[in-house]
This record gives structure tokens, C-alpha cells and sequence, in this order.
């Protein structure tokens, strides 16, 4: 009788609690009874192609059980655009081969938008192929980007971790602003959408708490209208902290630090936003500046992360499993949020074409008028994803974290090469 196996891969840049959804997966996959062994993709698709495939089954039960308080990408992640499906079909029949040589049914990727148009794109030609399998997305960015689903996993941890620098540099900043500097700038993860910086403005709950100005990628920079805000808060309580996110663009509309390059996505290469903005605030200001790129340690923090987030990232993959077992093909697992006080949530559903490529920015009533902070509709809605600790346990005084074994199958195919 033939087998139907699973295999599960990441995505994209990861979260503090993507591998909570990789915990998802393998527990909910060994509960399934229409499941029989449970693999993993190495780095992404890219296992799939060159036919790098993890036994999970081979790992231990403890090394499982700590993915859902390891930060990191377990498996090791991707990003791999697939050839255009209309044009070059080679990496789709690839996929097809490696999967039925191994005997896997179910395919569950986890990731972004881009991820859900792999999602998308191999469920199509697997129905053209007449191919015995199914794939289902699991959402996950710390960008908050995805349309439909009302927050993606990740978000919460990277926005509690932001805030909570956020709070803490401003405290540093308000004790030596007397003699030194007078203003600190974050940069914030964001290309287009400016979720994670907006969620700073969490900490803003007094005057004299940062961010006093958040730059959003939504909103062209009005420099007048920023400089008069720091200067009025500097003459006020003696310092301004600031938020930017790297996607900031100039009155022009063009990005105020664009390095020229581009991802596999076609994406361009930002970084450097902050540094931009501090040059520009100590020559037009004549003011003492420091700043900070969180950059990686945003999305890696796993020790402040939510317990919302976990919970989430868990539910999600346990989510699609469900799905595969109701012969879904094609989808993403969606959050749906039922109410804010008390927050409660639940799960659901959209066909993965629907995520594939979009991106969901900032809507204009959470941005505040003078398109320099937020407003209270926004901090409604971004509360609630940021609460509860679930820490990781502790061994001389740092966080337990686990590497999975990966062991590998033994290769069926001959090696692929573009």
C-alpha cells in the first residue's frame, strides 16, 4: 500500500516563533492518523529540489518539543523564487518528482507572500499533472504584511521586542540628554508597510515615553514638519526618540536609503535608513544623534516573545494539517480575530492566490493626521497581539535553545541542476 507522507519547509526571513509552527507541524503530523511518516524540507524548497529531505522521525521527542521555544529557522530556510510556471516548468516537475519518489502526499510551506505564490503556483500544476497531492500554506512574517489574515505569526513577538527597545533606549536617552545626545533613532524592519514601526508607538504613553516620532513607509517624509516635532520636543523635555522604518521615502517618494541591489524576489535591497537620518538631523539640526538597527535581532528575540505569538504560530500549522485531512489544496491558514476586549481569535482559511504577492499596508485611520505617530484605533488592534511571556528555560544564565539532528533520506534521484 502506498505511503502518505508529509513534508513540511520554511520560508523567507524568519521569526522568533516560526519554528513554534514547525513544532505545530510535527506534533499535529504524528497525531494524524492519514499521515505516516513526517519529513522536512532542508533550507526551503531547496531541499525539495535537490532532494534534501529531513526524517523528523528520527529526531527526539525533547529536540521537537524545544522548536517551539527556539528562534532561528530549524530546518534552515529560503529565498528561492521559482521559475515562472508558464515559461519554465523544469523546478514544478522537479518538485513533482522528488515528492512522489519519496512518497510525500502533503506539502506544507511556511512563509510570506512569496512563499503562498509557491504555495499557489504547485498546487495548480499539480492538479494539471493529475498529481496525487496537496499543499497548504502557514502564514508567517514578522512584516505583518499578508492580506486576509488579520495578523501573521511573528508579528507580535518582533512588535513586543521593538517596543520594549524602544522603552528602554528612551530611558538611556532621557538620562544623558542633559550633556550628550538629544536624539535616538531606531531603525524598524519594513519595506512597504510599516507595521513593526508603527507598533513602537506601543511604548508611547506619556510624553516623556519614545517614540515621539514614528517615520512610516505609507507617509512621504515632510521634513519641516519632523524637524519642528523634534525640535518642540527637545526644547520640551529635553530629548526625541524616533522610529524609522527602512522603507522611508523622501518628499520625492523615492527611498531614502536604497543600496541598488535587489533580492531574489526583485525586491530592493534596503538598510541604512536610520543612519541617513541621523546625518541629516545633526547637520540640518545641529543635534547629538545616536541610533540602532535591530535588523536580525528583531525576528530573532525569542526570549521577549509573545505568548500570543506562540500560540498562534502553533494553532497555524496544527491548522493546515486539518486542512490536508479535509482534502484542501492550495490554501493558507488565516487568523481571524473574533474581538478585541476580550481579544479572542480563531482560525480559518484563504485560497493561497489571494496572498500570493499582495501586501497589506498601514490603512490611514491608524496613522495619526500629522502622519508622525499612531493612533489609538492602532494601538487597539496591536495590543492585544503582543501579550503574555512564554520564555524559554534557562541553563547558566542563558535561554536553552536546540538544533534539530537532520538526518537526511537517502537520495532516489539523480542530482538536479538548473
Amino acid at each position: 500500500m502506498a505511503k502518505r507522507n508529509a513534508l513540511y519547509a520554511q520560508s523567507g526571513g524568519v521569526t522568533a516563533v516560526i519554528n513554534g509552527s514547525a513544532y505545530g507541524f510535527a506534533m499535529a503530523a504524528r497525531e494524524a492518523g492519514f499521515i505516516d511518516e513526517v519529513y522536512g524540507g532542508n533550507n526551503g524548497i531547496n531541499g525539495v529540489l535537490y532532494e534534501e529531505i529531513v526524517d523528523l522521525g528520527q529526531e527526539s521527542a525533547e529536540a521537537l518539543a524545544a522548536l517551539r521555544h527556539t528562534p532561528g529557522g530549524a530546518l534552515g530556510s529560503a529565498r528561492k523564487k521559482l521559475q515562472d510556471l508558464k515559461k519554465n516548468q523544469a523546478e514544478f516537475q522537479r518538485i513533482l518528482e522528488v515528492l512522489d519518489a519519496h512518497e510525500i502526499r502533503y506539502f506544507f510551506y511556511n512563509g510570506g507572500n512569496d512563499s503562498m505564490d509557491t504555495v499557489a503556483k504547485l498546487a495548480q500544476y499539480a492538479k494539471e499533472q493529475g498529481a496525487d497531492l496537496q499543499v497548504l500554506g502557514i502564514p508567517k512574517t514578522i512584516d505583518n504584511d499578508l492580506p486576509i489574515t488579520d495578523n501573521s505569526p511573528g508579528f507580535g513577538s518582533a512588535a513586543k521586542y521593538n517596543s520594549i527597545s524602544m522603552m528602554e533606549a528612551s530611558l538611556d536617552l532621557a538620562s544623558m540628554c542633559r550633556d550628550s545626545t538629544k536624539v535616538f533613532v531606531l531603525e524598524a524592519m519594513g519595506r512597504h508597510a510599516g507595521w513593526i514601526a508603527a507598533s513602537t508607538g506601543l511604548a508611547h504613553r506619556s510624553e516623556l515615553d519614545g517614540p515621539h516620532a514614528i517615520l512610516l513607509p505609507e507617509v512621504n517624509l515632510n521634513k519641516d514638519r519632523f524637524y519642528k516635532l523634534v525640535e518642540d520636543t527637545v526644547a520640551k523635555i529635553g530629548y526625541c526618540a524616533v522610529t524609522v522604518s527602512e522603507g522611508i521615502k523622501d518628499g520625492n517618494g523615492n527611498f531614502l536609503a536604497e543600496g541598488g541591489t535587489k533580492d531574489a524576489f526583485g525586491h530592493a535591497q534596503l538598510g541604512g535608513a536610520g543612519q541617513a537620518l541621523q546625518e541629516m538631523i545633526k547637520a540640518d539640526l545641529g543635534m547629538k544623534v545616536h541610533g540602532a538597527i535591530l535588523d536580525y535581532c528583531q525576528r530573532s528575540a525569542r526570549h521577549v516573545a509573545s505568548k500570543v505569538d506562540v500560540e498562534q504560530a502553533v494553532a497555524a500549522a496544527r491548522k493546515a494539517v486539518e486542512l490536508a485531512g479535509e482534502g484542501i489544496s492550495g490554501a493558507m491558514v488565516t487568523i481571524v480575530r473574533e474581538s478585541d476586549a476580550p481579544y479572542q481569535w480563531s482560525l480559518g482559511h484563504t485560497d493561497a492566490s489571494n496572498i500570493a504577492n499582495k501586501e497589506k499596508i498601514l490603512p490611514k485611520e491608524y496613522i495619526r493626521e500629522d502622519g508622525l505617530h499612531i493612533t489609538p484605533e492602532f494601538r487597539k488592534y496591536c495590543e492585544p497581539l503582543i501579550q503574555g511571556e512564554e520564555p524559554p528555560p534557562y541553563e547558566n544564565g542563558l535561554p536553552v535553545y536546540r538544533r534539530l539532528a537532520k538526518n537526511m533520506l537517502a537520495t532516489k534521484l539523480p542530482s538536479f541542476k538548473l
